[in-house]
């Protein structure tokens, strides 16, 4: 005879903080227009109810494909949220997951229960659903401490980029307006984590050296439990 539980039990929901970057522009996050109730037609966060048979993972990547078209994405475990009154359809706890992705790479598309789906400004974002507002905070918080520590280029940048454009990306997710350009190579160089690949070709100034990530250095740095990067981490003064 299966066991049964007799008490009450709260449903579980994931929800998906996919942040955005394309060179040149803000930093941005991607939303859904709610079709259903509660908070129909309101802006939130893509996510919704964990299946018997998955694991919270694969939930969170499911329904973020399911409501937006966004897939193959790396999504790393955020926060759970539980206050009881966070959801009025009842007692639900939601393990939030956030990814960085570059903007061109990954075309969204309203489905599911999505109505419309945008990316928008993060210090522009409209009144959200639920608790999304705090969800949001709180990955803003994460993203800027990984900053200082770990390369986020990886994702939100293209294949090749130049120090310039590695550092307008600093800058933007730090908030600040202009990061010392001398300190700032010479600390993201440190990290020994780039190489060069080259020069930019059929531009009208000087043509810029251009980088990439070393995949391998930074995985060999990854094993040691981020030691290695917290030693040369981009901890700026700012």
């Amino acid at each position: 005879m299966p066991y049964t539980y007799k008490y009450p039990r709260p449903s579980l929901t994931v929800d998906c903080i996919i942040f955005g970057y394309e060179v040149g522009s803000q930093l941005k996050v991607l939303l859904i227009e709610r079709a259903n109730d509660p908070f129909k037609n309101s802006w939130a966060l893509p996510g919704g109810f964990v299946e018997m048979d998955e694991d919270l993972q694969t939930a969170a990547l499911r329904e973020l494909e399911e409501e937006t078209g966004v897939k193959d994405v790396f999504i790393e475990q955020l926060y759970t949220f539980g206050k009881p009154e966070r959801d009025p359809r009842g007692r639900v706890v939601s393990v939030a997951y956030f990814a960085l992705v570059n903007l061109a790479a990954h075309p969204a598309k309203a489905s599911s229960d999505a109505r419309n789906v945008k990316w928008h400004d993060v210090d522009q974002l409209p009144k959200l659903a639920f608790d999304h507002k705090k969800i949001m905070e709180i990955a803003i918080s994460r993203l800027i401490a990984k900053v200082r520590y770990q390369p986020i280029g990886f994702e939100l940048l293209p294949e090749h980029f130049t120090l310039s454009q590695l550092q307008k990306l600093y800058e933007t997710v730090l908030g600040v307006e202009e990061l010392n350009k001398r300190n700032f190579r010479t600390k993201i160089l440190k990290m020994g984590v780039l190489k060069e690949v080259g020069r930019q070709e059929n531009v009208a100034h000087r043509p810029a050296i251009l980088y990439t990530f070393d995949k391998e250095k930074y995985e060999e740095l990854v094993k040691e439990k981020y030691h290695g990067l917290l030693k040369r981490g981009v901890d700026f003064e700012i």
